[in-house]
């Protein structure tokens, strides 16, 4: 069998909180492989069409191959029937591929973890699809990955309903710095990402020195 701890995993912590101009998604930028940083720049933020993206934790392999795919689909979807495609609709596309990851028999476990956002003719919108493939919508803010516990403090005492972009962007910053400075598995720096009415954007992309210069 193999050995977890040589996967290249995004041990990490990712959030997505809604205001009312919109949707703020953030990730920290460390990839590890058991004990070691494989990479110290790693986007977890993606793009999903125009007015969606999703944040990922999981196994890199598993996360990298389902964004292709549901990437793909929806572009298909989208040619095929020339319908808008709600952001409901697309998350349980996502979902679907989750359940049905997980449940593969593999070397590796195909563990994944994916927070959708977005905006469609019914407002904005945010998910969680955790790694067995369940889908729920959340009306405040979301958390996942290993350090999601500390955001999560963060979040649980600082949230208030009607927040402006700004006040959300700063609230997004704390809560994965708080993280940073607690789990071993978030760091290296931080993504800020937003979804208005005008689309989506990434507005912050921070690095965080840990090195000493000698």
């Amino acid at each position: 069998m193999a050995d977890d701890t040589n996967t290249m995993k995004t041990g990490t912590t990712t959030l997505a909180i809604k205001c009312k101009d919109g949707v703020v998604l953030a990730a920290d930028k460390r990839a590890t492989a058991g004990h070691l940083i494989a990479n110290k720049w790693v986007d977890k933020v993606f793009p999903i069409g125009d007015n969606m993206a999703l944040t990922t934790a999981g196994t890199v392999s598993d996360v990298q191959l389902l964004v292709k795919l549901v990437k793909a689909e929806l572009r298909l979807k989208n040619l095929r029937t020339g319908a808008r495609i709600s952001v409901k609709e697309a998350a349980n596309l996502l979902a679907g591929m989750v359940y049905s990851n997980i449940r593969k028999p593999s070397m590796i476990p195909g563990i994944s973890h994916f927070l959708f956002a977005g905006k469609d003719w019914t407002g904005f919108h945010i998910y969680d699809i955790y790694p067995d493939g369940s889908l729920s919508e959340a009306e405040d803010y979301l958390a996942s990955g290993s350090g999601s516990v500390f955001a999560y403090g963060v979040l649980e005492t600082l949230y208030k309903e009607n927040m402006s972009m700004d006040e959300t962007k700063e609230l997004a910053l704390k809560s994965v710095n708080a993280a940073l400075q607690r789990d071993s598995a978030s760091g290296n720096g931080v993504d800020i990402v937003t979804i208005t009415e005008a689309g989506l954007k990434k507005v912050l992309t921070m690095k965080v020195d840990t090195g000493i210069k000698v």
